[in-house]
């Protein structure tokens, strides 16, 4: 499922109960956080975020509590 809300999208939205539970975006590489993904973790703070990249390395929370990392660590988290 994507959440488009005022033209901002982003890949993966984990909803219960009609309420996004996790926020996913993924990228090729490092790159700086999506303005979509910021724009729905401030709209719904609730929700986990996380910025993944099939090939980057760098692995931080940002003030706004978005997770950027490697896929391969939100992918351990959900096994």
């Amino acid at each position: 499922m994507t959440i488009v809300e005022n033209y901002r999208e982003v890949d993966f939205v984990v909803v219960e109960g009609r309420r996004p539970q996790l926020l996913v975006e993924c990228k090729w590489a490092d790159t700086d956080v999506d303005r979509g993904l910021r724009y729905l973790k401030a709209r719904f703070p609730e929700a986990e975020a996380w910025q993944v990249s099939g090939t980057g390395s760098k692995d931080y929370l940002t003030p706004e509590g978005i997770r950027v990392s490697p896929a391969l660590a939100l992918l351990d988290r959900l096994i």
